[in-house]
């Protein structure tokens, strides 16, 4: 058995979930089975069962307009992957921009094509901002893609109710196969220094978020949230790589404005290393999680395995990940149906954040409590060692 991974991230870049996901599991599964990944960039890797390939792309001479770049980026790109010789058992896609590689791989070589769903672009319409017409691309190939896999697996059984309802698949080609943590990495870790490289002040406690600056991950709720925060913690906002200027400016914006009425508002533009992740993690007395939208939402997962207690929005796989009341607090969004990446009532969601985080920052006990049940449950239920082995189980019903 070889299993032939495409993916547009893989370390060292790796900036949202289904990177962290592919970098694990690939790891995992190198231990049964030989693992190839061919991603976006200029890695070169060889070790035992593992080998990664990065393909490059030279844009200098194209005259389409920037937003649709990346869109034909990941064709020429997924081009490239397959005039490299196949010769994997099985081919496993990781996002859309990896889609039309796999078709071109199970049509031309013959083998069977399996497609994890992270996301779905018909709920992230958002997605317009940054690509255009190119988000009309994307849609169409993302159906094409999952309706002509072999295998579909969806990160959680809300995700996997997703597709179903959105697309025409047969029932029995569709799996659940949750994402997962490496528990001897992700554990609580103080570094002080780390987090006064970063300007946080290790005496006084703080409520943390870490992702994207887009959309999905509802940052500008959180930032809406502030001023109605009671006073005496920090607001760490670990937040880079914004989908298009304009959200950029707005989270600029937005920040600069709630740091006018408040002290210790610290945002970090970048997206930080595991390590750096793993420190703020362990410091921080509550996580937030504000997502709109989140199939699964890793960064949860990762805050629990680091014994931090987790305010987040009732949304997707994060109701599969954090049990409310237990491992933390979910807050309830109430979407429009027309707008699924938008609050039906902003003001009142940015309300109902706050009430969370003040609740558990005001209750050290009920904290220890939750952040103790969330690491144990991060052990118990999600190890990426169950995650390869049911992944493998997948490919040899298959190949």
């Amino acid at each position: 058995m070889k299993a032939l991974f495409l993916t547009n991230e893989f370390p060292p870049y790796v900036y949202g979930g289904a990177g962290v996901h592919v970098e694990y599991l690939t790891r995992e599964l190198a231990r049964l089975c030989e693992v190839e990944v061919r991603c976006f960039g200029d890695q070169e890797v060889t070790q035992p069962n593992l080998t990664a390939h990065g393909t490059g792309l030279d844009a200098s001479k194209w005259t389409c307009p920037p937003n649709l770049k990346s869109v034909f980026g990941a064709v020429q790109r997924n081009l490239d992957f397959n005039t490299r010789r196949i010769d994997a058992s099985i081919v496993h896609l990781h996002t859309w921009y990896a889609h039309f590689g796999g078709i071109l791989a199970k049509l031309n070589y013959g083998i069977p094509m399996v497609l994890t769903v992270h996301s779905l672009e018909p709920l992230r319409p958002w997605k317009r901002e940054q690509l255009g017409h190119g988000y009309d691309f994307t849609v169409w190939l993302e159906r094409t893609a999952i309706e002509m896999a072999d295998a579909v697996i969806a990160v959680s059984q809300e995700t996997k109710a997703d597709v179903t309802r959105l697309f025409h698949v047969d029932p029995h080609k569709l799996h659940v196969i949750h994402n997962g943590i490496d528990p001897e990495e992700y554990k609580h870790t103080e570094n002080a220094d780390v987090l006064r490289k970063h300007g946080v002040d290790p005496a006084l406690p703080f409520v943390l978020f870490v992702g994207r600056i887009t959309r999905q991950k509802g940052i500008i709720h959180l930032v809406r949230a502030i001023q109605h925060l009671d006073p005496g913690f920090q607001v760490v906002l670990c937040a880079g790589a914004p989908d298009t200027p304009e959200i950029a400016e707005e989270m600029k914006a937005a920040v600069g404005e709630a740091q006018r009425t408040r002290p210790g508002i610290l945002w970090i533009p970048a997206m930080l290393d595991a390590a750096e992740k793993i420190v703020l993690y362990s410091h921080a007395s509550v996580f937030c999680c504000p997502s709109i939208y989140e199939p699964f939402g890793i960064i949860n997962l990762e805050a629990m395995a680091c014994e931090t207690a987790i305010v987040a929005s009732a949304v997707g796989g994060i109701k599969e990940v954090v049990v409310d009341g237990e491992t933390g607090l979910l807050v309830p969004v109430e979407q429009q149906t027309e707008s699924p990446f938008e609050a039906v009532d902003p003001d009142r969601y940015a309300r109902d954040l706050a009430a969370g985080i003040n609740k558990l920052m005001a209750d050290a006990p009920l904290r220890e409590k939750m952040a103790a049940a969330g690491r144990k449950r991060a052990v118990e239920h999600f190890s990426w060692k169950s995650i390869a082995r049911k992944t493998l189980a997948l490919y040899k019903t298959l190949a």
